[in-house]
């Protein structure tokens, strides 16, 4: 990897990339509205009889939850068994090419929030545009070399680093179980401490890597914000290697505190950066 990180740091610009693609936008959709059922007579049942009948009802439907659980996560791990292959493969025909194949496909988005009640009323994802994917050292640089940098762009605008089959929303499923690190920086360090931090990223150099799923840059009227996102909230011991190896990797001292919350908890109370369940 040593010849690798020499060609990232070199900065060698390509061709300007492709211009951005819209992100997928899945149709609106709207809860159902609630049935307001109101209890029918026993039908000559004693109550003990429908009590036992109402829990063994709800024990098949735990055990069935159970089951669903089971079979969706030998889903996952199957999509990933199959996704690694893939990557091993792609890896191996970018090298016949005489390229410098990263770890991981990622692709860089971008997102702009307005402001007032019209903002309000848009959707999060219809916010997000796709800017480019890139699988070597090669494709990155010819990304990043055009990409603004955090000074010049306008407060209220994200740009997201993420793995490409990982979309950068929190009920994406390899997102929903995880959460993210937060990193509070003065605005005219953000910039920097972001560039490093892309660079640990794609060049497989954060421990625990396997469990970052992107990073996000989000730039606000006060301060800026660098999230890091992970796939497992609950391996508390990922989590904090992960975050002690963020802590090395930007030379942060002892001292600096970062943030962590689940996703889970922000869709519950619709923040991103607010109501942070961890700090150290």
């Amino acid at each position: 990897m040593a010849e690798a990180r020499d060609t990232w740091r070199s900065g060698n610009a390509g061709p300007s990339p492709e211009g951005a693609v819209p992100a997928f936008r899945p149709s609106a959709m709207r809860a159902a509205p609630g049935l307001n059922m109101r209890p029918g007579p026993g039908n000559g049942v004693p109550a003990e009889k429908r009590e036992g009948e109402a829990k063994a009802e709800q024990s098949g439907e735990a055990e069935l939850s159970s089951e669903e659980r089971q079979r969706q996560a030998e889903e996952r791990e199957r999509a990933e068994r199959q996704r690694e292959e893939e990557e091993k493969q792609r890896r191996s025909e970018e090298l016949k090419k005489g390229l410098h194949p990263l770890q991981d496909c990622y692709v860089f988005w971008f997102s702009k929030r307005g402001s007032g009640p019209a903002a309000q009323r848009t959707a999060y994802e219809d916010t997000i545009k796709r800017i480019s994917e890139f699988s070597t050292v090669e494709g990155f640089w010819c990304t990043y070399c055009h990409l603004l940098k955090a000074n010049a762009l306008p407060n209220y605008t994200d740009y997201h680093l993420f793995k490409k089959s990982i979309r950068p929303l929190w009920e994406d499923d390899r997102n929903r179980a995880g959460g993210k690190w937060i990193l509070r920086f003065n605005k005219k360090l953000s910039g920097r401490y972001w560039e490093e931090l892309v660079l640990a990223l794609i060049g497989d150099q954060v421990d625990y890597a396997d469990s970052v799923c992107g990073a996000v840059l989000s730039l606000r009227s006060g301060e800026d914000i660098i999230s890091v996102w992970n796939r497992d909230a609950s391996d508390q011991q990922a989590t904090m290697l992960l975050r002690d190896s963020i802590k090395k990797h930007l030379q942060l001292p002892p001292s600096y505190l970062m943030e962590y919350k689940p996703h889970d908890a922000s869709l519950k109370d619709h923040s991103s950066f607010r109501n942070t369940w961890l700090r150290g």
